[in-house]
């Protein structure tokens, strides 16, 4: 029996401490990254001009009962500053006046062109064309989900980079600029991901962010801080090594014929975003094409938070099934011949700490402190797995907000970081417990291929 306790104590601490290792050397790659990104990059003395290089992009808009901000989304796309783009509206089988809106506000007409399948989808029952702007056009069919949508999106897209927009993202101006850069800075990039934030209390106008503030609620704030590690923290830190193995389907730009190249978007799981990433890497990486998956660290995207814990329950879920099925989707990856960072360091780091980390949480937190608590381990061991596994969440967040100090400062009044710091803190004690076992439902959602609930 005290020979079971002593393994299970060492192995949650051992867990949590290699943790911390790993969380330390991605601050390490975060904060090199940011630097050399900002020695570039000026977000305050950006040029107002482009340099005729900048590649055409269609922006992919899948769209399912958006009836009511649809109008307002794409006219904030018809705003956006870059040279040459075409906005492609999916409206996946849309049961509400979705498509009557858009015929309305846009004068749409039906087109008799015909376009190539590249990738399958469900069929398209017409396509459409705006005569009031040359650059907007509409698909209209069945309903196949978000990833049947995308992948007709690709089929009627006619530019070299197509860029996966949500129907209620809210892009800064000039997003398309940012995100193209790594495309044409290196020829080998073939996707590339921009930085999400949360619009909850933010000023919003005539379909652009004008002002940065702060909600008034406490789980939007938690998610603020959430978006800062996941995004300024993680994916910076893996991209100088080429080992990112996520893009936010809420913005991210393609290479066409790259995501053509693997089968577009697979329709069998919930988290269609991160899995198409892997299998980038996965069969990029067996045909040995030389290849590049970058991050833009700029704030360039803005998304409304879940302000209830209904909600909140379920995304987190969905996040956690869809993370379970886009590895074991791609399990070839891990440990591969040619698997590279993404195969040997990123893959395994996702399984351990990302995939399983929510149920070795939550027991190890149960475990030790019942097992202290009844004096079957010493409150010294207790206390101090209680410090490793505290101090493990609360580096990860603190770094966040000092990367988000030193590079981009968008939160700039005294009160606004003081209550970001406090949530930092907060944010272990309670609410990191609960989003943990939201977590390991998603987990045991996937083990038992349980329906997970939209």
């Amino acid at each position: 029996m005290r020979t079971a306790l002593q393994v299970s104590q060492w192995f949650f601490l051992c867990y949590f401490i290699v943790l911390m290792l790993y969380y330390l050397i991605l601050d390490v790659l975060s904060l090199s990254g940011l630097r050399d990104y900002m020695d570039r990059e000026s977000i305050d003395d950006l040029p107002a001009w482009f340099s005729g290089l900048e590649p055409p992009i269609s922006l992919l808009v899948p769209a399912y009962n958006e009836s009511t901000t649809i109008a307002a989304a794409i006219r904030s796309l018809l705003q956006l500053d870059y040279p040459e783009y075409e906005i492609v509206v999916i409206n996946d089988g849309s049961s509400d006046d979705t498509l009557e809106v858009m015929a309305a506000e846009f004068d749409l007409v039906r087109s008799s062109e015909a376009w190539p399948i590249r990738v399958k989808t469900k069929p398209v029952r017409g396509v459409y064309l705006s005569r009031k702007y040359k650059n907007l056009r509409v698909v209209d069919k069945e309903n196949g989900k978000k990833a049947d949508a995308m992948n007709a999106g690709i089929n009627h897209s006619v530019f070299p980079l197509f860029c996966a927009v949500d129907a209620d993202s809210i892009l800064q101006r000039d997003s398309l600029k940012r995100v193209a850069q790594p495309f044409m800075e290196d020829p080998l990039c073939v996707a590339a991901g921009g930085t999400v934030r949360i619009a909850n209390g933010c000023k919003i106008q005539d379909g652009f962010l004008v002002r940065v503030g702060l909600p008034t609620g406490i789980l939007p704030l938690m998610q603020i801080v959430e978006y800062l590690r996941a995004f300024l923290f993680w994916r910076m830190g893996w991209d100088p090594v080429n080992g990112l193995l996520l893009i936010s389907g809420a913005f991210g730009l393609f290479k066409r014929s790259a995501v053509i190249a693997v089968g577009g978007y697979r329709h069998d799981t919930i988290g269609e975003d991160m899995e198409l990433i892997v299998r980038m890497h996965r069969k990029l990486r067996e045909a040995r094409t030389p290849f590049r998956i970058r991050f833009v660290p700029d704030p360039i995207c803005w998304t409304e938070a879940p302000e209830d814990t209904r909600i909140l329950r379920k995304q987190r879920i969905r996040w956690q099934r869809g993370l379970c099925e886009s590895l074991t989707m791609n399990w070839r990856l891990l440990f591969s011949r040619r698997g590279g960072v993404a195969g040997w360091l990123a893959f395994p780091f996702m399984v351990l700490f990302e995939g399983v980390e929510p149920a070795v949480e939550l027991i190890g937190l149960g475990f030790m402190v019942g097992a202290g608590l009844t004096h079957l381990i010493s409150v010294s061991s207790m206390l101090a797995f209680l410090l490793v596994a505290f101090s493990a969440g609360l580096l990860q967040s603190v770094a966040a907000m000092l990367l988000e100090e030193m590079s981009f400062h968008l939160y700039i009044k005294p009160r606004e970081l003081a209550v970001l710091l406090a949530v930092t803190l907060l944010e272990n004690f309670g609410y990191r417990q609960l989003n943990a076992w939201w977590r390991l439902q998603g987990l045991l959602s996937w083990a038992v291929r349980r329906k997970v609930e939209w």
